[in-house]
């Protein structure tokens, strides 16, 4: 990849993300804009008497995140370092994620599963993201 199709996330010249700031920035944004989305959502079918409000699944807000991550994990050369990092941090991650929202299942499902979706933006970045740097040294 020769060419930087954007500024942010800074990537190196084979696509992969060069720093975790921008990985955990961009992820929290394709949270709070997953989240936002969900809130408009819900609000018109709730106004459509379609169900109450703050109902709908807050998990969704993590579509973003796993998109860049999925990117990110597209990046890096075939081999056992990504995808030895990319299942330790996801399974890290979903269980972070699924724990948190079992601590906050008395709150509506929208933010229980805000509060889980990013859990998971931020455990599965701090997870692969030196994970797979760190493999691919002692593996390479």
């Amino acid at each position: 990849m020769s060419e930087q199709q954007s500024a942010f996330p800074r990537r190196d010249a084979d696509g992969r993300i060069r720093a975790l700031g921008d990985l955990l920035g961009v992820g929290l944004a394709g949270v709070v804009i997953g989240l936002l989305v969900l809130v408009l959502f819900d609000a018109a079918f709730a106004s459509f008497g379609a169900g109450d409000f703050g109902q709908a699944n807050g998990w969704l807000a993590v579509i973003l995140p796993a998109w860049l991550f999925l990117e990110d994990f597209r990046a890096w050369e075939f081999g056992a370092a990504r995808v030895g990092a990319a299942l330790v941090a996801l399974a890290v991650a979903m269980v972070s994620g699924l724990a948190l929202a079992g601590l906050t299942t008395g709150l509506p499902p929208l933010l229980s599963g805000g509060v889980a979706a990013t859990t998971f933006t931020v455990v599965y970045a701090m997870i692969w993201f030196p994970g797979v740097r760190w493999l691919v040294r002692r593996t390479g």
